[in-house]
């Protein structure tokens, strides 16, 4: 299980996240929700050890992860898709999945992978960047799996991808938790898809978590107004 408790965080004098605890347990999908810019994306970073917090701690199946770096938190068994997908414009399709598995022993790709996402074997020979917005997001997803992880963290896939697209993410990562029993982080905007999908959800407001629990709640819980602009 992947357990954050009491994180905080500061850029510069602003306190980003405050006293953040939450729970990815294996098997199920957890929905982190909020509005931009309440510190999101910045618990993810943490989580990843791109960013240091203040204070508090990360474990993963009961171990500290934090002062590890960013790869060793990899091997240790995360995976992280980030907002925005950063792939690898000039390479190809399959050269972006077997910088996944940089780590790995072997960076051949698993017929699973193709299985799940069959367009990253159609295109394989072409360019990252000549993807659409929907395969690049894909392919991201693709990526992280290369390492074989046991959690997936998750920012945001659903932003600027066609619905077609989203439906097939949304399967996916259901397959992933529920065949696989991946642990699955789930940051997402879009409260109509994280209800269909989630098993958990929390939501952030100024960095703090203002309410949680199990995604048949949501909506008496109001969990919609809570996250609306």
């Amino acid at each position: 299980m992947l357990a954050i408790r009491d994180l905080h965080h500061y850029y510069g004098g602003s306190h980003i996240l405050r006293g953040v605890s939450i729970d990815a347990r294996p098997g199920e999908i957890t929905t982190l929700l909020g509005r931009n810019g309440v510190g999101k994306t910045t618990l993810l970073r943490c989580l990843m050890g791109l960013v240091t917090p203040r204070a508090g701690h990360i474990d993963w199946n009961g171990a500290r992860l934090d002062g590890l770096a960013s790869y060793e938190r990899v091997a240790r068994g995360l995976g992280y898709v980030p907002q925005g997908r950063d792939i690898f414009p000039r390479l190809s399709v399959e050269e972006n999945l077997r910088v996944g598995a940089a780590r790995r022993r072997s960076d051949a790709i698993p017929v699973q992978l193709h299985e799940l996402f069959p367009i990253l074997k159609t295109m394989r020979a072409r360019r990252g960047g000549d993807l659409s917005g929907g395969q690049q997001q894909q392919l991201a997803i693709g990526r992280a799996l290369m390492s074989q992880p046991k959690c997936l963290i998750l920012d945001e896939p659903t932003e600027g991808i066609q619905p077609s697209i989203i439906e097939e993410i949304g399967r996916v990562i259901l397959r992933l938790a529920k065949e696989q029993g991946l642990a699955i982080l789930l940051v997402e905007q879009y409260y109509d898809f994280a209800k269909r999908i989630a098993d958990r959800y929390a939501v952030m407001s100024r960095g703090e978590i203002v309410a949680s629990g199990p995604a048949n709640e949501m909506d008496a819980s109001n969990v919609r107004a809570l996250i609306a602009v």
